[in-house]
């Protein structure tokens, strides 16, 4: 049966978000626990249910539901996200590979797919990509419906728009990401940067400080930050959030105490951009004779086998990461500081070196817990590329999906 949202009705939206999320929290969780974590009476927990069960958004587990409690009927009936019926897809659009995913609506990859882009830029980027998007949803969908294709990438994205305003690395300029991808799919699209993608979804499934202030750091071959604050990521104009690939830090990776004559694309010395990225750090450990080309699968074997040139190089760039992470928390304060870098969620270690750098370079001498290693491992760019729509979607769930219905 159709479920529609009258012009206007925000307020009812308003209150089906607020039930999707508590259950997205607390679930599995009975109807009359979450009209007491909400507010809401329970007729207004029990319509809204009835909508998002209607959607494909929760489920009632009667299997969960314990005996003995005195009290019969739907009610008490747990309620549960719907892993089952729908899939968000996503495309995470880096510099040597696009990431194509699946999610459920936890954020859970269920099918990803890396696609050499095989040093293209420009729009020879996309060509290849639109192709076979279409088929490549289809084919790994599984029987679920696709509610929506979220796609990121670094540099500065305005979400509003559906446009990639600057990707230096990928030749991009003013690109019309949304439109393009819409028109391949048929899809609702929603784009946005790298970063902030990774903070709506640590905000979303993540630490549970994410929700009052943190400050998510991307080092790959862009550098890139995001800030969300009460729950919010901040978008400022135009439509980034700042630049922190131009930060002024001391070291590089071959000399943690040297000052790098590396120039940034900015005409200055010391940049993070060039100091930190995955590109310098490729270079370097090839022309130490680490690798035998720059090449992150190399450099993770070399790592991995625990060539001690490889071991150093890491560990100096980790150094200028934590430099970095301190200048930036002396500045914000966050709740929590959230490190999306290859290196640190490969090897514990590693993220102790940041954690020690930071403590030490901190002027406000803040707990180095608070500055963890994102959770998701491999899977990070996927669960990136597919949360914008996740973000929407709990956002708004009945606006979100009234096209489908």
């Amino acid at each position: 049966m159709p479920t529609t949202l009258r012009a206007g009705d925000d307020r009812r939206d308003a209150n089906a978000a607020a039930v999707l999320r508590t259950v997205l929290d607390h679930g599995p969780i009975a109807r009359s626990r979450v009209a007491e974590l909400t507010g809401l009476s329970a007729s207004a927990v029990s319509r809204q249910t009835v909508d998002l069960v209607r959607l494909g958004l929760l489920s009632e587990r009667p299997e969960l539901a314990g005996g003995g409690t005195g009290t019969v009927g739907r009610p008490q009936l747990p309620l549960a996200v719907d892993t089952d019926q729908l899939a968000v897809a996503g495309l995470h659009i880096g510099v040597p590979y696009t990431t194509f995913a699946l999610l459920d609506l936890r954020g859970r990859v269920l099918r990803r797919k890396e696609i050499s882009n095989r040093g293209r830029t420009g729009l020879a980027v996309l060509k290849p990509l639109l192709a076979r998007l279409p088929r490549l949803i289809d084919a790994l969908a599984g029987g679920r419906t696709v509610v929506g294709l979220g796609a990121v990438s670094g540099g500065s994205v305005d979400p509003e728009r559906g446009l990639v305003l600057r990707h230096g690395p990928l030749d991009w300029q003013d690109l019309p990401l949304r439109a393009l991808l819409r028109e391949a799919t048929g899809l609702p699209v929603r784009v946005d940067n790298h970063a902030r993608a990774l903070t709506q979804a640590e905000i979303l499934f993540g630490h549970p400080a994410a929700r009052r202030s943190m400050v998510q750091l991307f080092v790959g071959h862009v550098v890139d930050a995001a800030l969300a604050v009460a729950g919010t990521v901040h978008l400022g104009p135009p439509s980034t959030t700042g630049d922190l690939g131009h930060l002024p830090v001391t070291g590089t990776v071959t000399d943690p105490d040297a000052q790098s004559e590396a120039r940034c694309h900015c005409g200055r010395l010391g940049c993070l951009s060039v100091a930190a990225s995955d590109t310098t750090l490729f270079e370097a450990a090839a022309a130490e004779g680490v690798t035998a080309e720059p090449d992150r699968a190399q450099l993770i074997a070399a790592v991995k086998r625990g060539d001690p040139g490889a071991d150093r190089l890491v560990r100096n760039r980790a150094r200028i990461i934590g430099r970095a992470l301190a200048l930036l928390a002396d500045v914000v304060n966050p709740d929590l500081l959230v490190l999306t870098e290859t290196f640190s969620f490969l090897d514990p270690r590693y993220l102790d070196v940041v954690r020690a750098e930071f403590a030490l370079r901190s002027h406000l001498r803040r707990d180095a817990d608070l500055l963890i290693a994102q959770r998701r491992g491999p899977d990070v760019l996927a669960v990136a590329a597919g949360t914008p729509v996740l973000g929407e979607l709990y956002a708004g769930p009945v606006r979100a999906l009234a096209h489908h219905h």
